[in-house]
């Protein structure tokens, strides 16, 4: 598929100008801010979330056109710190959060052996460093409007299947997303290739993301790493490589990429 600048094609969405806008922010993006431990690429959007300007602009507008069709999209999880993400993956590692598995049971880490302990908590959380909430572009949305009285958002696989209270959003999205109407927001964990466990609630800004997603390597993570308390580090800068295939990269095509216009 190509990637050109073709007359009367927009890439993901979005217009040239858009398209530029992003490019340029991307080279702007230190590896600081990629990791999660400089948050001066984010902005505010209200007390509890910030983004990336272009992103949080792009959303606005997805956010008007799900209103006109009914839907209070809404944000669970936008910006997230190293040390925000470090707390909840050393918390996962040590036994004082819990992990699931993919049916929602509570798994007993201590009944597993080092390389497993990590697979099972990566399968629903990312390292420090390498979540792609640090980078300002990646947000879990829900329909406020549809959230039960009294509950919670969980953002579990029961949510968002068919029949779930989110179902109906999640299906508008699907919709927009296959006519290059979805401001440049797609889901790149929308299948399951054997890592990070799908998240039909996780939605990325294309235009920015893709030129983030193949800056992280292992000598990145690992100089992030440096003088911070890292649960089972042993065990994963073993393999950090493998990892890193495996529950951070995502599939080539997770973005459609090329929308052709009449």
């Amino acid at each position: 598929m190509t990637r050109g600048r073709e007359k009367g094609v927009e890439h993901y969405g979005v217009s040239a100008p858009g398209l530029q806008a992003a490019a340029d922010a991307a080279g702007g993006i230190t590896d600081a801010q990629l990791t999660g431990r400089d948050d001066s690429h984010v902005r505010p959007t209200d007390a509890r979330h910030a983004m990336h300007p272009l992103v949080a602009s792009a959303f606005t507008a997805l956010q008007t056109d799900a209103r006109a069709a009914g839907f209070d999209l809404a944000v669970a999880s936008s910006f997230r710190s190293f040390d925000r993400q470090a707390l909840i993956w050393n918390g996962k590692l040590r036994g004082e959060r819990p992990v699931h598995d993919d049916r929602g049971q509570l798994l007993d880490l201590s009944a597993l052996t080092g390389a497993d302990r990590i697979a099972a908590v990566l399968r629903f959380s990312a390292l420090p460093g390498a979540s792609r909430h640090h980078w300002g572009t990646d947000l879990d949305v829900f329909d406020a409007a549809a959230l039960p009285a009294g509950d919670s958002v969980q953002l579990v696989p029961s949510e968002v299947r068919a029949g779930g209270c989110f179902d109906a959003l999640h299906c508008w999205l699907d919709e927009r997303m296959a006519c290059g109407r979805s401001h440049g927001f797609f889901r790149p964990y929308a299948h399951d290739r054997g890592g990070v466990a799908p998240e039909r609630w996780h939605l990325s800004f294309a235009p920015l993301s893709r030129h983030l997603e193949h800056r992280l390597t292992p000598a990145l993570l690992q100089r992030a790493w440096q003088r911070v308390e890292l649960a089972g580090r042993d065990e994963v800068e073993r393999d950090l490589s493998g990892l890193l295939a495996r529950y951070v990269a995502v599939s080539p095509d997770w973005a459609q990429g090329v929308i052709r216009r009449g």
